[in-house]
């Protein structure tokens, strides 16, 4: 027993001992400063073009032997009307319900044999199919893959099961103040529709739409076929040529040029525009919270494109695009930004709070988001709002602006490191029509965005935008008059609400 216990006091004392000398080299040094940037190294980007036109994009990356393959298809919820809103995804989600070989267990039981992972789904720029395989069952993967792709079935049973769990997720997700944010400002704020489809969407949509969709948009030259890993320019070449030579390629048409219209959205106005310009509450009695955004459609897009002389088309991205990314890092782009800072940990009023931007090849969606208590709504919209007017108004000292850059390089080192992020982060370049090879230059791009860029930036842009609040209004509608007394505020109730009424009811 003695001896227990004198082992006992001596553990404690080593570890008292340990941690005032961690505290007392934590009050020496302070918080640690972020180390410097790290050099990405970018394998060469190898391009082809098989017989048909359809283009393939290869990254070789020997040693690790897996290799993911991803075909993209340059049209998304952006090529479907409002009235079928969810026609993209749902056509891309039943290419592995069944083939005309296949059906939706074989193609599952198939690609679990292989160690195989199969996926397909689509957002608002694009639509894609990818696979993730060990480099030796790629040929197999490839030929379920591309079954999907050229010969989907659309069985009427599935598509009526996949229909009924859509809209199933939807009503719950109409009940979560989160969500519905976002939902109702795609119409109110951004003037789109729900890529994810609505109720009423999902319900008229039919096999014959899904047939049409895909058999506009999945040809040779609306795609790209992407390789990364353990694979040779050579062989992804004549693995594309054998599973995609048969896909089928209409008559070409010269579309128009959507991108980087410069003038996109511009009205000249003598009047000074207010930071908000209107407030919508949808009221959610009984919601436990209430979420709070900021939302504001920007007419500068991702990509700037210009015909050539040869009638071909060279896009790079908008000179306002690095100086977003850097902006939105700093706003609430982490646990340390200045919207979690302040909302979260300073005050507590909410378990976190942040922003982004959704690109579009001529404009972008930007919206904060944040949850808080009821009777703390109102508090919480103007304080997003004050720090939104920091950021033309106020410097951005260089010790807090170079580790939100930081942030930016260290997560697309990470994600290119993956076979899978690496071919995301290409797809997303093509969706837009820009070079592969801008991958080299985003580090060092981030890496100059300033304190003017952002503060001009912010000036630009953020003016004129919405506050959207869903929550119990009973709760924050006194104090959300009080601190908005010249702002027009529309109540909408939930249970009312219609996004193909032009009053939302």
């Amino acid at each position: 027993m003695k001896n227990g216990k004198w082992k006992m006091e001596n553990v404690l004392k080593i570890f008292l001992l340990s941690l005032m000398l961690c505290v007392g080299v934590f009050a020496q040094t302070g918080e640690p400063k972020p180390s410097e940037p790290k050099t990405v190294k970018i394998p060469a980007v190898k391009e082809f073009t098989l017989k048909n036109g359809l283009k393939g994009a290869i990254v070789e990356r020997p040693g690790v032997p897996l290799v993911t393959v991803q075909l993209m298809i340059k049209s998304g919820a952006d090529n479907e009307v409002e009235e079928k809103a969810g026609l993209a995804n749902l056509t891309a989600a039943l290419l592995t319900k069944g083939t005309k070989s296949r059906t939706a267990n074989q193609i599952a039981e198939q690609m679990e044999f292989l160690g195989a992972d199969l996926n397909s789904g689509a957002g608002w720029n694009s639509s894609t199919v990818s696979v993730n395989v060990l480099s030796e069952k790629l040929d197999q993967a490839m030929e379920i893959m591309a079954d999907t792709v050229l010969n989907p079935a659309f069985k009427q049973d599935e598509i009526d099961l996949l229909k009924s769990q859509t809209i199933d997720g939807l009503t719950y997700n109409l009940t979560q103040p989160g969500f519905l944010t976002s939902y109702v400002a795609s119409v109110f704020s951004y003037g789109e529709h729900p890529a994810g489809g609505t109720p009423v969407s999902i319900n008229a949509i039919t096999r014959d739409d899904m047939v049409k969709f895909h058999k506009d948009k999945f040809i040779p030259a609306n795609a790209i076929l992407i390789f990364t890993g353990d694979i040779t320019a050579k062989q992804a070449a004549t693995l594309a040529e054998k599973h995609y030579g048969a896909l089928k390629n209409p008559p070409p048409k010269k579309e128009e040029i959507r991108y980087g219209d410069p003038n996109y959205g511009s009205k000249p106005n003598s009047k000074p525009i207010p930071l908000v310009k209107r407030i919508l509450v949808v009221d959610l009695p009984n919601s436990g919270q209430a979420s709070v955004s900021y939302t504001k459609e920007l007419n500068k897009g991702r990509s700037t494109c210009y015909a050539m002389k040869d009638d071909s088309i060279k896009c790079q991205n908008t000179e306002k695009y690095y100086p977003a990314l850097v902006l939105n890092s700093v706003l609430g782009g982490g646990y340390s930004s200045r919207l979690n800072q302040e909302i979260r940990i300073k005050r507590g009023l909410s378990y976190g709070a942040g922003s982004s931007f959704a690109w579009r090849s001529s404009n972008a969606n930007f919206g904060t988001r944040t949850q808080t208590k009821n009777e703390t709504a109102a508090e919480v919209a103007e304080l997003v709002l004050a720090e939104i007017k920091k950021l033309s108004e106020g410097e951005i000292a260089e010790s807090e602006l170079n580790p939100r850059r930081l942030v930016l390089t260290g997560g697309f080192g990470r994600n290119i490191e993956t076979n899978q992020g690496l071919a995301n982060a290409l797809a997303d370049l093509y969706s837009f029509g820009l070079p592969a090879d801008s991958l080299n230059s985003y580090m060092s791009s981030v890496m100059a965005v300033g304190d003017k860029q952002i503060r001009e930036f912010a000036a630009e842009n953020f003016k004129g935008g919405d506050i959207i609040i869903v929550g119990d209004a009973k709760i924050f509608m006194e104090d959300l008059k009080k601190r908005f007394p010249d702002t027009p505020i529309k109540v909408v109730a939930a249970d009312k609400l219609d996004l193909k009424s032009e009053d939302l009811r």
